[in-house]
C-alpha cells in the first residue's frame, strides 16, 4: 500500500501558519448570516432616502417635474452628506454624495434659468396676448423671433407703405402695431388694416411661389402708424430653422388673408366685426388674395372691371350652401346598409319622363 509519510517540517509550518491564515481567509459558515442585525440608521438617513423616492414617483405630466426631480435630489444628497458627517463618519459617502449634489445643483439651476420670466417690450406684448399666445409659442422663442432681425418702423398720416406696380414685395413682411393703413387699387377703396394685422400677408405668399413681383395694390397709412417689420429673406431662414414657428405663420398668414377677403366683401368691416369672423367658414377662403389681385389686374382700366369683380365675391360670399339631405335628389334613394352596388342607390327613369323626338 502506497502512503507518503508527512515531514516534520512540514507539520511545523502548517502548525504555526494555520492561526494566522484562518484570521485572514473568512471561513465559510453554514449558520444564517446576518443573525445580529445593526441597529437602524438615523433618521436623517431614513428622510434622505423619503425625499430621493418622492422626487422618483412625481409623474412627468406635471409641468414642473423636472425641477421639482432636481430639487428632491439635491435635498437628498444633503441630507446623505448631513448624515455620513455627523452620525455615520464615512468618508466616502460623504465624498460621493458631494459630487451628487454639485451636479444636481447645477441642473436645477439651469432648469429654473429656463423658467425665467421672459420680458417683452409693451409695444410687442399686444400682438404676442393677440397672435401668438393663444397658439402656445414660448416667450422665450417670440423674443428670438422679434429681437434679431426685425425693427419697429413709423409711418406719418398720408405716407405710403407701398405703391401699386413699383414697391418690391421681396423685401420685407410687417405687422402694424398702432394706426390704421387703407389699401386701395387705382383710387378705389378696398378694406382697411388695424392693429395685430399683417400689412402685406398676400405678397409675402405670392413670393413663395414667384419671385420678383410689385405691389398690385397702394398701401397708404390713414393714421399715425408704427408697424413690426421684418427682412423677408432672413426671416424665411429663420422659420426654416424652427418649424414650429414655420407653423405658427402658415396658419397666422393665411387667417390674416381670409381676413381681408371678409373686408373686400364688406368694406365697412371693423376691428371688432374682424374679430367674430375669425371663426366662421367662408367660400372666400378657396381663393388665394394672388388670384384676387391678378383678376382685378388683368381686368379693364376702366371702373367696370372692378365693380364686376367686388360683386361676384360678394355674391360669393352670401351663398347658402345646404345641408347634403336638403341636396339630395328625389331621384335618389337613401342608402341602406344591405346595399352593396351602386346601381341599387338610384331608381330607374321612369318611362313617362322619356321624351322621344321621332324624326320626320
Amino acid at each position: 500500500m502506497n502512503y507518503t509519510e508527512s515531514s516534520p517540517l512540514r507539520e511545523s509550518t502548517a502548525i504555526g501558519f494555520t492561526p494566522a491564515l484562518e484570521s485572514i481567509i473568512p471561513v465559510p459558515s453554514n449558520k444564517t448570516t446576518c443573525e445580529n442585525w445593526r441597529e437602524i440608521h438615523h433618521l436623517v438617513f431614513h428622510v434622505a432616502n423619503i425625499c430621493f423616492a418622492v422626487g422618483l414617483v412625481i409623474p412627468t405630466t406635471l409641468h414642473l417635474h423636472m425641477i421639482f426631480l432636481r430639487g428632491m435630489l439635491t435635498l437628498g444628497c444633503t441630507l446623505y452628506i448631513v448624515w455620513a458627517t455627523l452620525y455615520r463618519c464615512a468618508l466616502d459617502i460623504m465624498i460621493w454624495n458631494s459630487v451628487f449634489l454639485g451636479v444636481n445643483i447645477l441642473h436645477l439651476s439651469y432648469l429654473l434659468y429656463k423658467k425665467r420670466p421672459v420680458k417683452i417690450e409693451k409695444e410687442l406684448s399686444g400682438i404676442y396676448r393677440r397672435l401668438f399666445e393663444p397658439l402656445r409659442v414660448p416667450p422665450d422663442l417670440f423674443r428670438r423671433l422679434t429681437g434679431q432681425f426685425c425693427m419697429i418702423q413709423t409711418l406719418k398720416k398720408g405716407q405710403t407703405y407701398a405703391a401699386e406696380d413699383k414697391t418690391s414685395v421681396d423685401d420685407r413682411l410687417s405687422i402694424l402695431l398702432k394706426g390704421k393703413m387703407k389699401v386701395s387699387y387705382r383710387g378705389h377703396f378696398l378694406h382697411n388694416i388695424y392693429p395685430c394685422a399683417f400689412i402685406d400677408s398676400p405678397e409675402f405668399r405670392s413670393t413663395q411661389m414667384h419671385k420678383g413681383e410689385k405691389f398690385q395694390v397702394t398701401i397708404i397709412a390713414d393714421d399715425n402708424c408704427r408697424f413690426l417689420c421684418w427682412s423677408r429673406e432672413r426671416l424665411t431662414y429663420f422659420l426654416e430653422s424652427e418649424p414650429f414657428l414655420y407653423e405658427i405663420f402658415r396658419y397666422l398668414i393665411g387667417k390674416d388673408i381670409t381676413n381681408k377677403l371678409y373686408s373686400l366683401n364688406d368694406p365697412t368691416l371693423n376691428d371688432k366685426k374682424a374679430k367674430k369672423l375669425e371663426h366662421q367658414l367662408s367660400l372666400c377662403t378657396q381663393i388665394s388674395m394672388l388670384e384676387m389681385r391678378n383678376s382685378i389686374a388683368s381686368s379693364s382700366d376702366s371702373d367696370d372691371g372692378l365693380h364686376q369683380f367686388l360683386r361676384g365675391t360678394s355674391s360669393m360670399s352670401s351663398l347658402h350652401v345646404s345641408s347634403p339631405h336638403q341636396r339630395a335628389s328625389a331621384k335618389m334613394k337613401p342608402i341602406e346598409e344591405g346595399a352593396e352596388d351602386d346601381d341599387d342607390v338610384f331608381e330607374p327613369a321612369s318611362p313617362n319622363t322619356l321624351k322621344v323626338h321621332q324624326l320626320p
